[in-house]
């Protein structure tokens, strides 16, 4: 199944790279076999910061395994890079069961000096549109109640507070309360069929 990014040169313009809207050279690129090394560098430096994620730290046979399994059922799974470094990601892992399979939950993350520059609105936009090129209808994710920009961002995508789980994770003894958010489709309202 090929899927294709968005590029925002007006309705007429059909589907195809994005071009970055930077100066510098950052693109997006899908998750590849020979990424998974890089990939699991990124989202391991970004679990040691101990302020984002549920993982402390990412074991790299857990990464890869996760790199096959998005692989094998070619989940919408893209990477930011600068130049040739991978500096952020943005994911959907799929949903197993089949009453669930139109839905994924949603991740992401980059490097601190990439952030708050809108490289994170792009690559999540991009993803979305994955998955929505993927026919998902609903996308969840968690998010620590104090992460404020993480969460307008997702806000702004369209992403709606479900519920808030009270001292969900405990890092260095202190405990945070984390939100589960999600984003529907206009066709998932109750009693819809799917198209």
């Amino acid at each position: 199944m090929a899927f294709s990014l968005r590029q925002n040169d007006g309705p007429d313009s059909g589907d195809a790279v994005m071009p970055s809207p930077y100066t510098a050279p950052y693109t997006l690129q899908p998750l590849t076999p020979e990424r998974a090394e890089a990939f699991w560098q990124l989202t391991d430096s970004v679990a040691r910061e101990r302020r984002y994620m549920p993982f402390l730290e990412i074991a790299q046979a857990d990464s890869a395994e996760y790199v096959r399994s998005q692989l094998a059922c070619q989940a919408p799974h893209l990477l930011l890079l600068d130049g040739n470094q991978v500096v952020g990601w943005c994911d959907v892992t799929l949903h197993r069961l089949p009453s669930c399979q139109h839905g994924g939950t949603l991740g992401m993350g980059l490097l601190p000096r990439y952030r708050g520059m809108g490289l994170g609105g792009w690559l999540l936009e991009n993803t979305l549109h994955l998955a929505e090129q993927r026919g998902l209808r609903r996308l969840e994710l968690t998010v620590h109640e104090d992460n404020l920009n993480a969460i307008k961002l997702y806000e702004k995508h369209g992403f709606q507070l479900e519920g808030r789980k009270r001292n969900a994770v405990r890092i260095d003894s202190r405990y945070k309360n984390v939100l589960m958010m999600a984003r529907l489709s206009a066709d998932t309202a109750p009693g819809n069929p799917r198209p």
